[in-house]
């Protein structure tokens, strides 16, 4: 399977960005501009966390908050898993699954390198389906010829 890096190079260069100190009103705002349900809150080459529109309705919405006066940085998604940018896809999935999140965050010597999403990882899945179902195929195969013969 391919690398988080095929992943990132066959995205658009992110420009779904945010300050962690904006309004949330804000953050909504661009996100609508972007047609993203995240945002990447960054600010000075520092990498802060996500803006999600989940975050939104679990963290301001259901907490009684005001998006025109709550910070980005008060409702954000900071505790996010890690990856590098030789991880396959398949590492990808076991990581989206076993944190239950949407979202995988790139880092390479340190270095903030930009986000895989659940979909990206869908996407990828779905390119090398052909190659899962063959080779299941092929395993099958083998097994049925060993208990005929």
């Amino acid at each position: 399977m391919r690398t988080v890096a095929n992943i990132l190079m066959s995205k658009t260069p992110a420009f779904n960005f945010v300050d962690p100190d904006a309004k949330v009103i804000e953050a909504l705002h661009i996100m609508n501009s972007v047609n993203l349900s995240y945002l990447v809150v960054y600010k000075n080459d520092t990498f802060y966390g996500i803006f999600s529109e989940r975050d939104y309705s679990r963290n301001v919405i259901l907490k009684g908050l005001h998006s025109d006066s709550c910070a980005v940085k008060e409702v954000m998604s900071v505790s996010l898993p890690v990856i590098d940018m030789q991880d396959t896809a398949e590492h990808c999935m076991e990581l989206l699954n076993t944190h239950k999140t949407r979202y995988l965050i790139v880092f390479e010597h340190n270095q903030f390198k930009g986000v895989v999403t659940i979909n990206d990882v869908l996407r990828e899945a779905l390119k090398s389906k052909e190659m899962v179902f063959d080779e299941l195929t092929l395993n099958q195969a083998m097994e049925w010829q060993d208990k005929i013969f």
